[in-house]
């Protein structure tokens, strides 16, 4: 009786989990995997493009799941196209997965890189819906050719013209004593993961017309990203690097946008930015470590520390306008100037010799948690050489000049310099200045003629900043 009692349990429960395995799991919270969150497709298109990628939809459970669709969401029109376990369209309905097993979904994408209707980048999104839930998985593929570069190194001299867009992937390192030189009119869209590594030497020959100046920026241009601060690493310059000219380039988005270490190897300043835009670096606009940097003509709008130069070295700041508005994206909550001859290590202050000039500048902030936008450190016994000529700046507790070393003349304080338009909830900034600004003919005589815009500035007394009023 017992042998047979116990022969009836197990058929009863095999027939119990045989029915389990054929039935279908109701509950949202299915365990579902898909095997990835995105598709990206970086081949270069040189002709028109083909190309497959696939993904899993895993049932981790004990039943049956009904996937109710698997929907390509820029439909028939779309440049991606699906099938979804053998069946294709923009969108597979009813799709039965067995317990514990899975089904392929197979993307492909075709793409005319020379048709300029296209964006820059082309996505879409396919959604996975089942038992009342939704899943993702976004779709990115570049849709003009472009000249792809992945952990790209420059061992010979190079130059990079303006015939299709540059995108780095991975990363870009200058090998030392090589140049790498870009052409006016260029632009360069670097991935999130991607450092600028100049270990030799960085040439940019931008022009004063938007359409000739070289631009550096992260490659997610599609809506809000676009606008994300710390869409890309940066440029960064090492010890061996030397005699790096940036003209009329533009840098937006960084995570650091110029960062420079240790001093120039030779009598030239490591790094010469002329008419130069720098906006929204979320931790800096420029970065130094006992560096060497000379700017004319310079805007440093909106980052989270807009020059941030540390432990000595040698500078000239001439006609730049350096300037943060709290905004959507970064709290202004440091000042917008930091110089220091030292950093702490082990709390212990490494010190080295110091001198810089800003001239003919403005220094400003607002809407944040900022007294003193301009802020100098010192330690021990350097050389210490600190001159401010004719700048405008907001100072409310301590006066920079106090610190011994520090010459301040012909300066401007707490006085607003009246930009031409400043929308922090649109997040948009116009840094010319207004007709009545108090910066404009305040500046001390220089040999700077022209302005960011490539305007001529007269013959007496200048404006103060980057631009000059018409």
């Amino acid at each position: 009786m017992k042998s047979a009692s116990g022969l009836l349990i197990l058929s009863l429960l095999i027939f119990f989990f045989a029915c389990k395995k054929d039935s279908f799991i109701t509950s949202p919270d299915a365990q579902v995997t898909i095997s990835v969150d995105s598709l990206k497709y970086d081949t270069v298109f040189t002709t028109t493009g083909s190309v497959t990628q696939s993904f899993k939809i895993i049932n981790e459970n004990n039943q049956k799941l009904n996937i109710s669709s698997v929907r390509l969401m820029g439909g028939s029109a779309s440049p991606y196209k699906i099938n979804v376990d053998g069946f294709t369209g923009p969108e597979a309905t009813d799709l039965e997965v067995a317990a514990n097993d899975s089904i392929y979904v197979f993307v492909t994408v075709t793409i005319n890189p020379n048709a300029t209707q296209l964006a820059f980048i082309v996505r879409d999104s396919i959604r996975i819906s089942y038992n009342g839930s939704d899943r993702w998985v976004q779709l990115e593929a570049w849709g003009q050719n472009a000249h792809f570069f992945r952990n790209k190194v420059i061992s010979a001299d190079e130059t990079w013209t303006n015939d299709l867009p540059y995108v780095i992937l991975g990363s870009l390192t200058v090998d030392t004593d090589k140049i790498l030189t870009i052409d006016k009119g260029t632009r360069i869209y670097v991935h999130a993961d991607a450092p600028v590594i100049i270990n030799g030497t960085l040439q940019v020959n931008g022009q004063k017309d938007s359409a000739d100046r070289v631009y550096f920026r992260g490659d997610r241009l599609d809506d809000p990203y676009k606008d994300f601060p710390a869409g890309w690493p940066g440029i960064f310059f090492n010890s061996s690097s030397k005699d790096n000219v940036l003209n009329y380039a533009v840098l937006k988005n960084a995570y650091q946008a110029i960062a420079s270490q240790d001093p120039s190897v030779n009598s030239n300043p490591k790094v010469a930015l002329n008419e130069c835009i720098i906006d929204n670096a979320y931790d800096a606009g420029i970065v130094t470590l006992n560096s060497s940097v000379y700017g004319t003509n310079c805007l440093v709008s909106n980052c989270g520390k807009n020059l941030y130069l540390l432990q000595g070295g040698d500078y000239q700041f001439v006609h730049c306008t350096v300037a943060s508005y709290s905004n959507n994206f970064i709290l202004h909550k440091d000042p917008v100037l930091l110089i220091s001859n030292f950093v702490n290590i082990n709390n212990i202050p490494q010190t080295a010799p110091l001198t810089a000039l800003f001239r003919n500048c403005i220094f400003w902030g607002e809407n944040g948690t900022v007294d003193d936008e301009v802020v100098v450190a010192k330690s021990g016994n350097s050389l210490f050489n600190i001159n401010f000529e004719s700048n405008l700046w907001k100072i409310q507790k301590t006066d920079p000049s106090t610190v011994s070393g520090v010459s301040a003349t012909g300066i401007i304080n707490n006085s607003p310099p009246l930009f031409d338009s400043i929308n922090t909830s649109k997040n948009f900034y116009d840094f010319h200045l207004q007709a009545t600004s108090p910066a404009i003919n305040k500046g001390t005589p220089s040999i700077v003629s022209l302005d960011l815009d490539g305007n001529f500035r007269p013959v007496g007394a200048p404006d103060l900043g980057c631009y000059e009023k018409q």
